[in-house]
């Protein structure tokens, strides 16, 4: 089984940066892939980043291309989502995300078998 625990959420202003961290446990942490997705109220959930075992790749929303930043520190089995030039569209529940299986299409969040419980982003403008 995998836990993971999300912090860094908050409300900021249009303009503004967070960092959502990601902490993992339950398994190795540095053999798979892992993403971040968001749901805002109403809506259906979206990716926005994902990251490889070793960091080396990374992949982005289009919304977000340019803003944001994934990575990971695989001694401290945390994944990490740099957000700036917030915008108020951004705002949303925030999720990191793992797979079970070593190769997935990192696209849709049906691929994915863990969840943390999410933290709240708000941007206001």
């Amino acid at each position: 089984q995998v836990q993971l625990v999300e912090s860094g959420g908050g409300m900021v202003q249009a303009g503004g940066s967070l960092r959502l961290s990601c902490a993992a446990s339950g398994r190795t942490f540095s053999s798979y892939t892992m993403g971040w997705f968001r749901q805002a109220s109403g809506k259906e959930r979206e990716f926005v980043a994902h990251i490889s075992w070793s960091g080396d790749s990374t992949l982005y929303a289009d919304s977000v291309k340019g803003r944001f930043t994934i990575s990971r520190d695989n001694a401290k089995n945390t994944v990490y989502l740099q957000m700036n030039s917030l915008k108020s569209e951004d705002t949303a529940v925030y999720y990191c995300a793992a797979p079970s299986r070593r190769s997935i299409s990192p696209f849709r969040a049906s691929n994915y078998d863990y969840w943390g419980q999410g933290t709240q982003v708000t941007v206001s403008s």
